[in-house]
């Protein structure tokens, strides 16, 4: 699904909405669910207005979570190549990677990435999940199940800007703009408190 609130259905462009005739969404040949505005017929303003404090309200739940020292600031916030565990990881700054990032863990696990700037996805940039391993004998073993994109979470004050054909995972919690580049891929969610902009971007929940 998708959806905008408080403007109107106007302000989810280039979607080709064709209302229902119950007027509470549209639908669109871009989008597998349905399409939720705040100007569309009751009950839709009223879940709207929910959906909205909802969102704000786990953003400020997700900035709030408390950190180790050891998740502070990691690598200055230039992340590439990094295997993350999973508990709340924090930057003073922005975030950005250019290759891939691991997040690994079981399918339990929960992961919070806090930051009070941007995270930049470079060009073909990817967030793999990995699942929990040891080491026998010298070899990387690894165990169980990765961890599921619907506990991860990305709590960011500033911007995500997701590169042309980059692949990301979890829930991005955006204070301003949340922008998927041409041929972008996002398992999970993108849920913004300005603007979002999806060029040729498919977003999916496994």
């Amino acid at each position: 699904d998708i959806g905008v609130s408080p403007i109107a259905a106007t302000g989810m462009t280039g979607f080709s909405l064709t209302l229902d005739p119950s007027g509470q969404f549209s639908t669109s040949d871009q989008v597998t669910g349905k399409c939720f505005a705040a100007d569309y017929t009751s009950p839709t303003p009223a879940k709207m207005t929910k959906a909205i404090s909802d969102m704000e309200a786990a953003y400020t739940d997700a900035a709030g979570r408390p950190v180790v020292a050891a998740n502070l600031n990691r690598k200055g916030g230039l992340i590439d190549g990094e295997t993350f565990e999973t508990g709340v990881h924090r930057w003073g700054s922005e975030v950005k990677f250019e290759i891939e990032i691991f997040i690994e863990g079981d399918e339990d696990d929960i992961f919070i990435f806090q930051t009070s700037g941007n995270v930049n996805a470079g060009n073909g940039a990817k967030v793999t999940l990995v699942p929990k391993s040891t080491t026998v004998a010298g070899i990387k073993v690894f165990t169980g199940n990765p961890p599921k994109a619907s506990n991860i979470f990305w709590q960011v004050a500033g911007k995500i800007d997701a590169g042309i054909n980059s692949h990301l995972e979890g829930t991005f919690l955006v204070q301003t703009h949340s922008a998927f580049r041409s041929g972008s891929r996002l398992n999970g969610r993108a849920l913004a408190q300005t603007a979002v902009t999806l060029i040729d971007t498919t977003i999916y929940l496994e």
